[in-house]
């Protein structure tokens, strides 16, 4: 939330606008207030347990998340079902605010954040009972007309989950810069699903809650779906740990050679900017973005010295550095979520024109991840200062890269960047001490114009 774009901003404000004038006739209803009660502690309920149970699992580093898209299902969705199953649409649109709203949020600010996902959860929910009320679902209900009670039931799904896309989609598009074919792209298949499944639970919940054994018998439906829940919950817990494993990685990176402190989330970023241009789905995305981040963690076998080196490289340190995409290789090579950001690793310094290294591979025989990783590390290279030259404006090393694609680039990637920045700037947002470590100043840059022909190693002007 910290670079949020004012539309961004703009949006929520009118996200939440539009959820207060659907709970604004609440009062004309005659809704049961009890049931609405009842509903919204136990919708909070298990917010704040699901809440608890994640709390600490932070985001990765360098994801660069600015607001929280979207109302992540949790098992209290076929809480806010069953309500809108049973009650009128504004009272069914209260159920889940007290919940979101007193929700744990981890990122700064808090309550642009809650207000976010209540007025988005409200909306859902406010949709969902709109269309089954309008079916005649609330009597199918009451009177357990099945099969009748599972269509209208899989419309309000449908609405449920509609909306929600609809409002992940627009601000991704506005706070992420997400290209807007990428924005809504597989978003309501995805969510489909899993919302058919809890609207079942939810379905039951209320048929339950209308029987002769009331609320409490209702109540034995969220044992199964907390059961689920859980088991979710250590799936995201092993990719929290898979996160963790990254950073302590980089982390290592950044101690042994400061002067490129940032780089390796940077390059990530950079690695996701094109991703999202080439229309890569979500799961590849992130793993490329791994790739960027770990690129170049084969440099902790390196000697520091090497690194540190301020002056030209000779012959024999350059073979050593050079080097590193193969220990990184070896690094992670058991790694297995890496999956194809363990080939990135190996080949990001192969040329499209075969002169690169390790292998010296050629145009497509080099992955795709390691093309696209190649130039990310360029770009971040060439705009960031370095011991051994001074950072170069972002429209000049896009200009570097034009004049290396086809030799050294691919152009796909390099045309992918240019237009991915072209449209939401490059504002990368690093989790990295910028600061030196202690006892050591950064050298001063040597100006450009006067920089030694030895210092320079590709086309680009960056050393390995």
């Amino acid at each position: 939330m910290r670079s949020v774009p004012p539309w961004a901003r703009v949006y929520v404000v009118c996200t939440a606008l539009a959820a207060a004038f659907c709970a604004v006739p609440v009062p004309d209803t005659h809704a049961p207030w009890a049931a609405v009660a009842l509903f919204a502690v136990l919708c909070a309920a298990c917010e704040l347990l699901a809440g608890s149970r994640f709390a600490g699992d932070g985001g990765p580093e360098g994801a660069g998340t600015s607001v929280e898209s979207g109302a992540s299902l949790r098992w209290h969705t076929p809480v806010m079902l069953a309500a809108a199953f049973l009650l009128p649409p504004p009272a069914a649109a209260l159920v889940p605010l007290p919940g979101a709203l007193l929700a744990r949020v981890e990122q700064r600010p808090r309550w642009p954040r809650r207000v976010w996902r209540a007025a988005q959860l409200a909306l859902g929910t406010w949709a969902a009972s709109k269309v089954h009320w309008s079916l005649g679902g609330r009597d199918a209900v009451v009177t357990s007309d099945f099969p009748y009670a599972l269509v209208v039931a899989g419309a309000a799904v449908v609405a449920f989950c509609l909306v929600l896309t609809v409002l992940d989609g627009g601000i991704l598009a506005l706070a992420e810069r997400v290209p807007l074919r990428a924005a809504w792209r597989g978003l309501f298949l995805r969510s489909l699903a899993p919302v058919t499944v809890h609207g079942l639970a939810g379905l039951m919940m209320a048929v339950l809650w209308r029987s002769p054994y009331g609320p409490a018998a209702a109540l034995l439906v969220l044992l199964p779906m907390y059961v689920s829940w859980w088991v979710f919950a250590q799936y995201h817990r092993e990719r929290a740990a898979h996160r963790a494993t990254i950073r302590a990685l980089v982390h290592a990176v950044d101690i042994k050679d400061g002067y490129t402190r940032g780089h390796s989330e940077r390059v990530g970023q950079a690695s996701m900017v094109i991703a999202r241009e080439l229309g890569m789905d979500d799961e590849r995305a992130e793993v490329l973005r791994f790739a960027g981040i770990l690129h170049d963690v084969g440099k902790l076998g390196v000697p520091t010295r090497l690194l540190r080196k301020d002056g030209p490289l000779t012959p024999e340190e350059r073979r050593v550095i050079e080097l590193h995409p193969e220990y990184g290789h070896e690094m992670v090579r058991g790694i297995g979520f890496l999956g194809e950001a363990r080939s990135a690793i190996l080949h990001h310094h192969e040329r499209l024109d075969g002169s690169g290294y390790p292998y010296g591979l050629k145009g497509c025989q080099i992955p795709e991840f390691a093309r696209v990783v190649a130039v990310a590390d360029a770009f971040d290279a060439m705009t960031s200062t370095r011991s051994y030259r001074r950072a170069r404006p972002v429209a000049a090393a896009l200009e570097e890269l034009e004049r290396c694609a086809g030799a050294q680039f691919d152009p796909r990637m390099v045309e992918a960047l240019t237009r991915g920045l072209g449209r939401q700037g490059w504002h990368p947002v690093v989790t990295a001490d910028e600061t030196p470590p202690h006892g050591r100043t950064r050298p001063p840059a040597p100006p450009a114009p006067g920089e030694p022909d030895g210092r320079r190693r590709t086309l680009d002007g960056t050393r390995p």
